[in-house]
This record gives C-alpha cells, structure tokens and sequence, in this order.
C-alpha cells in the first residue's frame, strides 16, 4: 500500500494530470475543426468540461493499468456516479442540456453496465439493463466506501435516476497519454509539413498546458475559448513554415538577468561595447538580445527547422551589411583619427545596430531580437565590431583556438 509521501503513488498523480491535460488539448482539436463556438475547461464541474453553444459536455477520465476492468462496483464507476448524482441534486447541471462521459483505459466486461452504457453506434446501449444493474449493485454491497454513493444515487428518485443514466456514455479502452499524443501529432502534421508537426505540437501543449493551469489556479478561472484557440493555432502554423520561424514565449522572457546569461560579463561582444564606452543598462540589453538570439537559434538547430547553410548565408547578410558601413567609417576617419573621434563613430555604427538593423533570417521572422541578437553572436567572434581597431585591441581576449563559445 502506498503511504502519503510514496513517489509511485506522485508519479502515478503526476501521470494522470498529464493524462487530463492532454485530453483537454485533444478536445479542443476536435472542437476546432467545427467551429469557435466553445469552450473547454479543467476541473470546472469536471475533470474536463466543454461548452457548445447551450449544450455542457461533462467527463470524468479514469487512467488505469491495462488488463482492469470496470465492473458493476468498480469505485471508479460509483464515484463518478457520485459527482454527477449530487450535481443533478444540487441543480448544478440541467440533464436536458448535459452529456456526460466516462471515459476509462479499463476494459468493459460484457454486460457490465459500462458496456450497456457504450455509445448507440457499438450496438450494446440498453440504458434500462444498465440502469437495473447499478440498482442490482447497490442493493447488494455493503461496502462502506461506497456508501455516499450509493446515497446520492438513491437520493435522485427513479425519474431522475433514469433521466441520468440516459445522458451517462461510458467510453472503455480509451486511449492512453501515448495515443493520445500521437493523434495530436497526426492533426500538427495537417497544420504544418510533417517535419515540422513535433515541433508546432511542443509549442501547441506548451502554451494550452500554462493556460489551463492558470485557468485552474483562480477561483472562476476563464476557460480556453475557440476563438482564443483558434488565434493562438492560426498564429503558430504561420510562424512554423517555409517563410517563418517560431518565436517561443520563454525565450522572450529571457533577461539579462537570466541564468543562462550568468557569464555574459566576460563574452567579447561586451568588451567590444565597453570599449567605445556603451553604458551598463544599453550593455544589459544587449546581453539580453544576445541570449535570446542564442537560445532561440538553438533550438531552431536543434529542432531541425533551419534549412541546411540557412544561419551561415543569414550572418554572411548581416555581416556584408556592416562592412560598408563599417568601412565608410573608417575611411572618413583617415589616420590621424583622435580616440574620441574614434568612438563617436563607432557610435554611431551601434546605434544602426541596435535602432535600425532588421535584417530577417526569414520573411515573416520579424522579432528585432534575432538581428539583434546575431550582430551581438557576430562580436563575440570579432566578425563585425564597432571601434576601427577592434580587431587588434579584442584579439588578445580570443581562446588560443581563435574561437568563442559554439554558436547556434
């Protein structure tokens, strides 16, 4: 038996939350392809609520391990009862304009109540032998944990009994969190090309898990909407293709005072900004241009969604458009250029950089951050920089193999 503080028994809590949200997600796809007349909720009146047009969908998800059964008085069935039987009591749910799921990855034994209570398209739904057989039950068992149960179905009367039992479907060898997955991914690959689907679905679960959990975590929390889906769907299939790029959220929350930008003091596109006296708040955004630059071209790479040579031709574009300027510069300078004079200029070879600079690795990839952010990557190899002598006064500052940190 598991004790309170038993990790199998949080892995297993873990598991099943997962199991909820991605369930959720999943009916939000099937939704969507009707129309944006809804809304989809987690642990509202149930595990998974959805509202379309005036008609409630309640259901009750039961993860369980293969080869259980749902029998007669399977404490999974009881307790759903249980929920939905107060429910109708406590007129929370108007029957007339309410279909509720049970919807379990245990098997339904043949002429159980779950399989009498299958959907009319299996050929077994006979709701009176249903219905019989949860009285049968609960006039046989003297089993304490059911007890409440059984008091709140009895507490319906027959007629509202009946009219329950009417709008139960009990849904048995429901997929699990796999299968699920893999029908997301088959809808992503319909979305985008399929090399692209496992990556629109990571960011579709990503921003649908965060959302239903803030939706879970205040009191009256507002469902995830269709419209609301829909914007957010239409928004990454047009940022994942052959003419854009995604932009993550948690990347654009990327600060300077980021962990992942902890070493940035040391990094040579900051000795280059030093040097032509850049303040420190300009010098913090540009730490943190470059490490959104950094990460998120990362995990482009790593993703496999850049086409191969794709950063190496987009640098070579950023580079040839600071080499005219650049050396424009240098030569209105001549020789005899004061350091002062020197760092005016460079200046103003920055600024273009950080206020006018917006070259785009792809069309619709319009995030400044990207270019940005490149032109810091570029600095820290001393490919671009901005005082005339950058070179020779950063080169010492190199690793002996004459090469900064790996770039994306």
């Amino acid at each position: 038996m598991s004790s309170p503080g038993d990790p199998f028994e949080a892995s297993a809590s873990a598991l099943g939350y997962l199991y909820q949200l991605r369930r959720a997600l999943q009916r939000c796809v099937e939704l969507s392809r009707g129309g944006i007349e809804w809304s989809v909720a987690i642990e509202a009146t149930d595990d998974v609520q959805a509202l379309i047009g005036s008609h409630t969908e309640l259901t009750q998800l039961k993860k369980r391990a293969e080869r259980v059964r749902l029998t007669d008085l399977s404490s999974d069935l009881w307790k759903t009862i249980r929920i939905w039987s107060q429910a109708v009591t406590d007129r929370r749910i108007d029957l007339a304009e309410t279909s509720l799921y049970l919807m379990t990855t245990a098997e339904l034994p043949d002429g159980s109540v779950g399989f009498f209570l299958q959907s009319k398209a299996s050929g077994h739904r006979d709701e009176q032998a249903a219905e019989a057989l949860l009285v049968q039950a609960r006039q046989s068992s003297q089993s304490n944990t059911l007890a409440k149960a059984f008091d709140a179905f009895d507490a319906l009367g027959e007629r509202r009994r009946a009219e329950l039992v009417s709008r139960i479907e009990v849904i048995g060898d429901a997929p699990g969190m796999d299968e699920i997955r893999d029908d997301l991914l088959g809808y992503a690959s319909l979305a985008v090309e399929r090399r692209f689907a496992t990556s629109f679905l990571q960011r579709l679960e990503g921003w649908f898990f965060e959302r239903a959990t803030a939706q879970m975590s205040s009191p009256g929390g507002e469902p995830v909407t269709g419209a609301e889906f829909d914007e957010l769907f239409t928004d990454l299939r047009n940022q994942i293709g052959e003419h854009n790029l995604p932009i993550d959220r948690d990347v654009v929350a990327l600060t300077a005072e980021s962990p992942a930008a902890a070493d940035a003091a040391d990094k040579v596109f900051v000795q280059q900004l030093r040097l032509i006296d850049v303040g420190a708040e300009r010098i913090g955004y540009a730490v943190r241009d470059w490490i959104r630059a950094f990460v998120q071209r990362s995990r482009w790479a790593n993703e496999n969604l850049l086409r191969a040579g794709e950063i190496g031709a987009y640098e070579r574009r950023l580079v040839e458009e600071w080499e005219s300027r650049f050396a424009e510069m240098r030569e209105e300078l001549g020789d005899e250029a004061t350091e002062e004079e020197m760092k005016r200029e460079a200046k103003v070879i920055y600024r273009w950089v950080d206020r006018e600079a917006r070259t785009r690795i792809r069309t619709g990839c319009e995030e400044v951050f990207v270019a940005k952010g490149s032109y810091h990557m570029l600095a820290d190899e001393l490919r671009v920089g901005w005082h005339p002598d950058f070179s020779a006064r950063l080169a010492a500052l190199l690793e002996p193999t004459g090469a900064a940190d790996g770039r994306a």
